[in-house]
């Protein structure tokens, strides 16, 4: 099921002394301190995706930023559609990057499909963080008996198919939608640059995963305190969703939504993301 060389094979060791994990995932180090961010990206972004927090995190934090497997960033040869059908493959990847690196405790700040990944492996391995920020998280985006997730089973079914049928299309008009603009707006512009970098088919495969997925029995198991951030109108993940995370998380939680527009808030709103990004990691919840 997995490749001998992948980052997450079983051959510990070998993986440390090659530094398989730091290639695959352009793993990058900056700034100095004592405590360890790790910065996760979404479905359609890379690692660029954080270019507007990192620098205010340098001189007080060690930053640990990487390409989640599939992104345009990333060697395809590399992909398992197989490996990447749930979000085990993307949990895995994670803690073989931190045990590589060697990073005991860090605070884990992810977006979008990443914010699951983290929680996730904070279930397997809770004494790796400190805390995780969730930014635009769901941790299922169809809707079921009383759940609402945002999307019909009908919905994403067309969706996938205008990915295969024309993806440089789909990826023109999927852009705005989600960010929140037109498609002259630099965010908006960024993000289409960043979708466009993927191959086609490995887009498909990642978009079906992360719309089909469903860690919503899980959440009980997540231990770690838990900060939920959330745009307060995103075509993505409904507020209904953060308040849902909120309440069904076995350890403590708290939410904020924010007043921006859009699933890529820290591309389209910096000025009033980022500071609320800071606050969540340098904070914790007082409950």
């Amino acid at each position: 099921m997995y490749k001998a060389d992948h980052p997450s094979s079983k051959n510990c060791k070998e993986v440390r002394r090659m530094g398989i994990a730091e290639k695959a995932h352009n793993v990058k180090i900056v700034g100095s301190g004592e405590k360890t961010v790790v910065l996760g990206h979404g479905f359609g972004t890379d690692q660029s995706v954080w270019k507007h927090l990192v620098p205010h995190l340098l001189d007080d934090y060690k930053v640990l930023l990487f390409d989640n497997m599939g992104a345009g960033t990333t060697n395809p040869e590399y992909f398992s559609f197989e490996r990447y059908a749930n979000l085990e493959g993307y949990t895995h990847d994670l803690l073989a990057i931190l045990e590589e690196f060697e990073i005991q405790c860090c605070i884990f700040v992810g977006h979008s499909l990443s914010s699951m990944v983290g929680l996730y492996a904070s279930i397997l391995r809770p004494d790796l963080f400190s805390k995780v920020v969730t930014l635009s998280a769901s941790p299922r985006f169809l809707n079921t008996g009383d759940y609402f997730g945002g999307f019909e089973l009908e919905e994403i079914d067309q969706l996938c198919n205008a990915i295969e049928s024309n993806y440089k299309s789909w990826a023109c008009g999927f852009a705005p939608l989600v960010v929140g603009g037109d498609m002259d707006s630099v965010a908006v512009q960024e993000f289409s640059r960043t979708l466009f970098n993927m191959r086609p088919d490995i887009a498909l495969s990642v978009f079906r995963t992360i719309f089909t997925n469903d860690l919503r029995e899980l959440l009980g198991q997540v231990t770690v305190p838990c900060h939920i951030i959330q745009s307060s109108k995103d075509l993505a993940v409904p507020v209904s969703v953060s308040e849902f995370l909120h309440h069904n998380i076995g350890g403590k939680s708290v939410v904020e939504i924010i007043a921006t527009e859009g699933h890529l808030p820290q591309l389209s709103s910096p000025e009033i993301t980022i500071p609320v990004i800071l606050r969540h990691i340098q904070h914790d919840i007082n409950q």
